[in-house]
């Protein structure tokens, strides 16, 4: 996955709604001593509202603009400073713009996957801060139709049933991280 030690620069986490990309993706930059960004905090920052407020006001199309933005600002501006986690948000990957960027940058990237009903379970306590969650069929659908973007990561990591500190070291050992620097 790397050309020698300290190669990998930036780690992108994909994947469907409650599949852990946040929070594994921070322990990931812990355990490294890299830096951890959430895309959706990038872009509720430069918006001043919640990604909730954004689909109300602006559709998933307007937020979909702006997450390319973030994307872009994320790619031009942070990844040069430090070692860097990335966690996107469920339906960036599967944006054609999107994956075209990731894909150039040259980075990793690692689809986190459960079971539909693990999923839904793990978003039930956050719905009103999901504008995506909806009844069982339509988030069945959902997941459905990004599923074939998210199998085009580097890496698949099921992690139905793990221990976030049990998926962050399969994480590390499969994309061989255990040698790079920690900064």
């Amino acid at each position: 996955m790397k050309n020698g030690p300290g190669a990998t620069r930036a780690i992108f986490f994909i994947g469907f709604m409650g599949a852990g990309k946040t929070t594994v993706g921070a322990a990931v930059a812990k355990e490294l001593g890299w830096g951890f960004i959430d895309l959706d905090d990038v872009i509720t920052g430069a918006a001043l509202r919640t990604v909730a407020e954004i689909f109300r006001d602006e559709g998933e199309a307007g937020f979909r603009e702006r997450e390319t933005e973030a994307l872009r600002h994320v790619l031009d501006r942070k990844l040069c400073l430090r070692p860097t986690v990335v966690a996107l948000g469920g339906g960036a990957f599967v944006q054609p713009q999107n994956f075209h960027l990731i894909r150039n940058a040259k980075h990793p990237t690692v689809f986190l996957d459960a079971e539909i009903q693990e999923l839904r379970n793990r978003c039930a306590t956050q719905a009103g801060r999901r504008p995506l969650y909806q009844d069982e069929n339509q988030f069945r659908q959902l997941y459905d139709a990004r599923r074939s973007a998210y199998m085009e990561a580097d890496l698949r990591v099921d992690t139905a049933g793990k221990a976030v500190d049990e998926i962050v070291k399969e994480v590390i050992s499969r994309l061989d991280l255990t040698d790079d620097f920690i900064e």
